[in-house]
């Protein structure tokens, strides 16, 4: 059996994912598990919340580390950092804010998430702008074929950094040094990278990312992570609530000023306890060390990949250097119109995986071990 990088010896994966008792649970490329640290950043802040209301919570001065976490975890400054309710509202922060033209042009991919999909058509049919979209050729791109479709039209490169049926992850530092050269916007829904593979805004060239905190973050539901560029922040249209202007506080004050940073996109009040226990998870993967987690992974699937062979599945996952991801697509020898019923059994023997676009996908996080991804592969019918 393969070798993974070891988990520090006080770390104990049952200990802060009871989950792992219970199932064999290597779908986090969907909903994950909260994590331990965030389920007691809910309930300290539902104690608070019962007991003394608002008064001892402290709750925004938190938010605000949470922020500077954020900013810490994407290579960004903590001004550059928006919290949103989930990643589909931080691209339609971009899609309806910027001043489109007709005659502008959208690049991205014919195979992405809907989030990453329905902005961009909305956009092309309200304002008439050319709504490029690229096919996948066996499971991936080539980072040219995207760069050989950017025109002097094109306003915006908008891509998933990993693809959410296939695994594959895109070049996105390639890509944003050619759109950052020609003065192309570049969009990017990060959802199934942070977290898991390698995210850096600033040595990327990436203008805008969106990226919820309930995959591989770990993280409930509802609490986003928006980034906008420094120097882009007044580019796009805000919606306005009583929270966007810089003396929010102060109710009985009109002046209609945004605030200077990203915090201008925040309309109203914060999903307190998600944004809490969003930072709380992220402090714990930064504590355990973003690289380690990333090679846990990488191990993880490399060898998933080598035993779904070994039983006769077809691999649909890119294996290439650079293009890996916490997530293998895969196809039953006996055909997609089995997949269903593979999944259901699967979830009977308490091993959960997912079926998306036709294919079986398996996500494992770092808590995982080759034990999980034996069960899951000796579960599979031959």
């Amino acid at each position: 059996m393969d070798a993974i990088p070891e988990l520090p010896q006080n770390f104990h994966p049952a200990a802060e994912f009871p989950v792992v008792r219970s199932w064999t649970f290597l779908n986090h490329a969907a909903v994950a598990p909260i994590s331990r640290s965030a389920h007691q950043a809910i309930t300290e802040f539902a104690d608070q919340a019962m007991q003394d209301a608002y008064l001892t919570g402290k709750w925004y001065t938190k938010i605000e580390e949470v922020r500077e976490s954020a900013a810490q975890l994407i290579g960004a400054k903590k001004s550059e950092i928006a919290f949103a309710k989930n990643t589909s509202e931080g691209i339609a922060f971009v899609a309806s804010g910027l001043d489109w033209q007709p005659g502008d042009e959208i690049v991205s991919t014919s195979v992405g998430y809907p989030s990453m999909v329905y902005p961009w058509m909305d956009v092309s049919q309200r304002f008439g702008v050319k709504h490029v979209e690229l096919d996948e050729l066996q499971g991936r791109f080539s980072t040219q074929q995207i760069l050989d479709a950017i025109t002097a039209r094109t306003r915006m490169v908008a891509l998933s950094h990993v693809e959410f049926a296939s695994g594959f992850r895109h070049d996105v530092a390639q890509i944003g040094q050619y759109c950052r050269h020609r003065g192309v916007l570049f969009c990017v829904d990060a959802i199934q990278a942070i977290g898991v593979v390698p995210v850096n805004v600033a040595e990327m060239n990436i203008d805008f990312l969106s990226a919820d905190g309930h995959k591989w973050l770990l993280a409930p539901e509802g609490a986003a992570i928006f980034y906008c560029r420094e120097e882009l922040l007044t580019r796009l249209s805000p919606e306005i609530g009583w929270m966007n202007v810089v003396n929010a506080n102060d109710f009985g004050r009109r002046d209609f000023t945004l605030k200077p940073d990203a915090r201008r996109f925040e309309c109203g009040s914060h999903n307190v306890p998600g944004i809490l226990a969003l930072g709380a998870s992220i402090r714990l993967l930064q504590g355990l060390s973003l690289p380690l987690v990333h090679q846990r992974v990488a191990a993880l699937t490399g060898y998933l990949r080598r035993r779904l062979m070994e039983k006769n599945y077809r691999v649909l996952s890119s294996a290439n250097a650079g293009e890996t991801s916490g997530i293998v697509a895969f196809e039953s020898q006996h055909g997609p119109q089995r997949h269903s019923s593979i999944v259901h059994e699967l979830e009977r023997q308490r091993i959960i995986i997912a079926e998306r676009v036709g294919r079986l996908r398996a996500s494992p996080h770092f808590y995982n071990n080759l034990e999980d991804i034996d069960r899951l592969v000796d579960a599979l019918p031959n």
